[in-house]
């Protein structure tokens, strides 16, 4: 038997999912979550039949009219693949928002079973529903439950069971018998909410006018405040980072170290004398040093993911959204360009296939090309290393890569918009605001290891693979000869990375080594980490003692011989070039378009470049009263690049200046 789990987004429905199927699917306080259909079965303890039941969990939807392409995948499965019963998750706090989609869905003749969700909250809300008079008017089975505290799921599932396969006889005297008002369907819109209204006079008593200002409102004029909302925004970033970033997360990873550093000298003791100095170097060096290099920062990375978690539970993050909904507007983006950029700081593939939802194909595309600035889970790593290592005080590092995330996003916007053009069309980003409530520990205890657990599995297939290979790579000439001790130059990864390092002298790091690291990041973003700590054989490179050393004082600093503000360079060089290659995949899926993804990743390699460049330049300058190294090569890159973006963005204005003349 199959179920369609159907409703509004924002009303419990994967909440709801993840509680009969014991799955972990991403909850969020935002439509756009959910943007593909899912499927699992039911709990066995669930499900009293003893036959199989697969739950389909169908993106949210306001209409069974597709107005994105999230609607259309909900629209399509209810439509064509005819599932034997649809159970329809509706907000019992909003039944004047959900009802419309239920009339639709029970039009389509299909047994139906609807889930009064959140009816734990009625009671505080003041609310009462009449759910036998409403069950009558609808003429479909009613079930109240609470997804959250799992209440009423067994019910449900029962409920569902009996009505899989009956025939659905809900009729109502709007609809004629061709399932059509007699003269157009716009008609037949009004039709059902005059009905809806009318129903809910009916069956809903509400003691509280919706008119009277919450506690709820009076915080959210502060917190969502068009311009207070940014510095309070940057204040929580701030606190979320000095936590995980500086006391709490560097607490834990001194004892995670521990027992690296104990695996890592059991495992020296085992093969010292058994095998060839190039396999203990592959297998100590390569393999078991730079995996522990990456999975060193895990604690701090679960700290963080912890504390991210948190805020969107207790619902901060959608006012995050409503906050900068404003100021993308402005650069010619969408309001609801703000929720993949929020989901890509999980993880980009997620954030960019997010960008679906936006229907303006222009705005979809400019989306998916900006949301990987954002940095991800993937490039926490890189972030913690560098901020411990050069800078005293992490929390301000990770906070400012924030910042300059969203900085690089709105210029971007700026530019893309200069150079495609504007399609005049207005945009309009309407969310329902979830209440504040207490986040769940345990909620944000799954979402932690369920990213943890992502993290370290690719720690432990790519980030593995790859670090093998660049020890291969270091440890051989073209001609696999073994390279000696001193003339690392010769090998083959020195090789490979030597061009590339070239032009990266005008941002303070042309060396191979880092070179290196940074092509590797472009296969995972933590591969950066993992290949430093295997190009400089540093064994001791996730010593937290060691990351927390005042600038250029530690051993790893002076290792690698940078700056702060090379070091600086180099992070925002990482952290702000193209994406990883599975979000690069994910771009172009969504885009369509290969003269689009083309475009999207010149234009983040050029965005990364000319960010270093400034960032080395000016700050040599600062901190020395001189330029740093190449400048005037640098320059003359940059300038190439900002002559390409001059180029496209004059050629669209003859397009447009030509078009209204033939328009004349």
């Amino acid at each position: 038997m199959k179920i369609a789990l159907a409703g509004n987004p924002n009303s419990g429905k994967t909440t709801l999912f993840n509680a009969i199927t014991g799955k972990i699917e991403h909850v969020g306080n935002w439509p756009g979550v959910t943007v593909a259909k899912k499927e699992g079965d039911v709990k066995k303890e669930l499900n009293k039949s003893g036959n199989k039941i697969r739950i389909v969990d169908l993106p949210g939807a306001y209409s069974i009219s597709p107005f994105t392409s999230e609607e259309s995948i909900t629209s399509s499965f209810v439509t064509n693949e005819k599932p034997d019963v649809i159970i329809n998750v509706v907000d019992s706090t909003n039944l004047n928002r959900s009802l419309l989609f239920t009339l639709q869905l029970l039009e389509l003749k299909i047994p139906l079973v609807l889930a009064l969700n959140k009816s734990d909250l009625l009671d505080k809300k003041d609310i009462t529903i009449n759910t036998e008079k409403l069950a009558k008017e609808l003429g479909c089975a009613i079930v109240e439950i609470s997804s959250g505290k799992k209440q009423g799921l067994d019910k449900l599932i029962s409920k569902a069971s009996e009505c899989a396969g009956l025939k659905n006889n809900t009729s109502f005297e709007y609809i004629n018998e061709n399932n059509q008002t007699k003269d157009n369907d716009k008609e037949l819109e009004r039709a059902r909410f005059a009905y809806i209204e009318k129903l809910l006079d009916d069956i809903e008593v509400r003691k509280t006018a919706s008119s009277k200002q919450t506690k709820q409102d009076t915080v959210d004029r502060i917190i969502a405040h068009s311009f207070w909302g940014i510095p309070i925004f940057a204040a929580v970033i701030y606190f979320v980072f000095s936590i995980s970033q500086t006391y709490l997360g560097p607490f834990l990873a001194d004892y995670f170290v521990g027992w690296i550093d104990a695996f890592y000298a059991y495992a020296d003791g085992i093969i010292a004398d058994n095998a060839s100095p190039i396999i203990k170097t592959l297998l100590l060096d390569g393999i078991i040093g730079g995996f522990g290099a990456v999975v060193g920062f895990l604690p701090l990375i679960m700290v963080l993911f912890f504390l991210l978690a948190l805020m969107e539970d207790c619902g901060y993050m959608a006012r995050v959204a409503v906050v900068m909904d404003k100021y993308l507007k402005k650069v010619g983006l969408s309001g609801k360009s703000i929720i993949p950029m929020v989901i890509g700081t999980g993880c980009a593939i997620p954030g960019v296939m997010a960008t679906r939802t936006i229907r303006d194909e222009r705005q979809r595309r400019t989306t998916a090309m900006l949301t990987p600035f954002m940095p991800c889970g993937a490039k926490l790593p890189v972030i913690a290393l560098f901020a411990g290592v050069f800078f005293k005080d992490a929390a301000w590092v990770g906070t400012l890569m924030y910042f300059v995330a969203i900085a690089i996003i709105i210029v971007g916007a700026l530019i893309v918009q200069k150079i495609t053009g504007s399609t005049g069309e207005k945009s309009y980003f309407i969310m329902e605001l979830p209440e504040y409530r207490m986040p769940s520990i345990k909620r944000a205890a799954v979402s932690m290891f369920s990213r943890g657990k992502a993290f370290v599995v690719k720690a432990a297939t790519i980030i593995l693979i790859c670090n093998a290979v660049v020890q291969v790579m270091q440890s051989f000439t073209w001609s696999f000869q073994v390279v000696e001790e001193g003339m690392e130059a010769s090998s083959i990864l020195a090789s490979l990375a030597g061009p590339f390092a070239f032009i990266l002298i005008p941002l303070g790091f042309g060396t191979w080594q880092l070179a290196a690291a940074a092509i590797t990041g472009f296969i995972a973003k933590e591969n950066v980490v993992g290949t430093l700590a295997v190009v400089y054989s540093i064994s001791n490179f996730i010593d937290t003692e060691e990351l927390a050393l005042v600038s250029g004082a530690g051993s790893v600093a002076s290792i690698m011989g940078l700056s702060s503000v090379a070091a600086l360079s180099y992070l925002m060089f990482n952290l702000f070039t193209p994406p990883c290659f599975a979000a690069i995949g994910a771009m172009n899926a969504e885009m369509d378009s290969r003269k689009w993804l083309w475009g999207a990743i010149g234009f983040q390699f050029g965005m990364g470049y000319v960010l270093s460049y400034l960032v080395y330049q000016i700050g040599s300058i600062i901190t020395t009263g001189r330029l740093g190294e190449a400048a005037l090569q640098g320059l003359i890159i940059v300038m190439v690049i900002i002559g390409i973006i001059y180029t496209l963005i004059k050629s669209n204005e003859e397009r447009e200046i030509k078009g209204i003349k033939e328009a004349l």
